[in-house]
């Protein structure tokens, strides 16, 4: 364990104080009234030279000037006390300093989830209304705990840089595992393609279309590829994190969409359509995401305002602190901020009560049973 996760760790535990500048003032106002900003007796910003420090180094963080810097700094001092914030909230998880810890909640959302608050109103991550509902399943003999990386249909944690594009890593992670489940082949599919050339639009809202680093839908996403008639290979067309010209070619075609549908909210409707047809991608709201370092995150309160694109890969269940949480369930998420982010690149939600709206857009997909090269 480096010193950098230790130094985290103690960070938790700091208690917090008013932000240090109005971009903080209107962020979580739910937890903030929930979360004292008096809670704590400790110095929050104790050592906090030294804890920016470590965290430029470890994340390899510069700035071009002084003022960028200092402004940074202040902007780090805050989030240590967001941390503690979250820490309160969601005991079972560790949250702390992460590589995010420089950007504003502000700046987060718009750069690392996948709408942007300028088209957060004609483009959410919602279900369509006339989407295709999943056939219910039996759910008698599901497993205790299931995971598809133990099984071979998910390919490695991703990056989507600093591009609103998570939905298009949510749907690829989906069509890889169908994939996989159609033709025992593990392709990792073109995420760029979609950022590029992917314009669907909602059904309901015709103007809301996919729109690159500006954000999208799995759902509309799943409907490109059918349209398309399916996605490249990523080291056909390889992810740059911008929006681009569709380079597009139908003939290096590797994974098309044979259908795909709506997931009941029932979460062991869930669990069973992810046994069966593999991960499913999900939408979640991120907003215990920027600090959060491991563990299980269960937090007392969170929104169910949808707000990033991720993928559902397992299940499963363990004992951790507070003790009247031992063994309740979690769900295993995959994300696409790289493997310095969270459980090595992973997520785990507890199952049980729609946290963080984890079970209200679940989707999945059917990939056509053919094998291209």
């Amino acid at each position: 364990m480096d010193r950098f996760f230790l130094f985290s760790l103690l960070i938790i535990g700091l208690a917090s104080a008013s932000f240090v500048r109005a971009d903080f003032s209107a962020e979580d106002p739910l937890i903030r009234q929930v979360v004292s900003e008096e809670d704590g007796d400790d110095d929050p910003l104790l050592n906090a030279d030294h804890h920016f420090s470590l965290f430029k180094s470890k994340f390899g963080k510069s700035y071009d000037t002084e003022e960028e810097h200092d402004y940074r700094f202040s902007v780090f001092k805050a989030n240590l006390r967001r941390a503690k914030r979250h820490q309160l909230l969601d005991p079972s998880a560790v949250h702390g300093v992460t590589k995010f810890s420089d950007l504003t909640p502000k700046e987060f959302r718009r750069t690392f989830h996948g709408v942007h608050k300028s088209r957060a109103k004609k483009l959410k991550l919602r279900l369509p209304a006339d989407a295709n509902k999943a056939p219910i399943l039996p759910t008698d003999n599901l497993p205790t705990d299931f995971d598809w990386r133990d099984h071979g249909a998910v390919t490695g944690v991703k990056n989507q840089g600093s591009c609103g594009s998570c939905w298009s890593f949510s749907t690829t992670g989906a069509l890889e595992g169908a994939h996989f489940l159609a033709t025992g082949e593990l392709v990792s599919l073109s995420e760029q393609q979609l950022v590029d050339c992917d314009h669907m639009c909602d059904p309901e809202e015709r103007d809301a279309c996919d729109a690159g680093c500006n954000g999208g839908l799995m759902t509309t996403a799943y409907e490109y590829a059918l349209t398309a008639g399916g996605l490249e290979r990523e080291s056909d067309y390889p992810y740059t994190g911008t929006d681009g010209t569709c380079k597009f070619d139908k003939n290096k075609v590797v994974a098309s969409v044979a259908n795909f549908s709506v997931v009941s909210l029932d979460e062991d409707q869930i669990a069973a359509n992810l046994v069966k047809h593999g991960p499913l991608s999900v939408g979640i709201n991120a907003v215990f995401m920027q600090t959060y370092i491991g563990g299980v995150s269960c937090p007392y309160i969170c929104s169910k305002n949808l707000d990033h694109g991720v993928l559902l890969v397992g299940y499963g269940s363990a004992g951790y602190a507070p003790i009247r949480l031992k063994n309740k369930p979690y769900w295993i998420i995959k994300n696409s901020w790289g493997e310095n982010w969270g459980e090595e690149g992973y997520y785990k939600i507890c199952r049980g009560r729609d946290v963080c709206g984890v079970d209200s857009m679940v989707s999945t997909v059917t990939a056509a049973n053919t094998v291209k090269h």
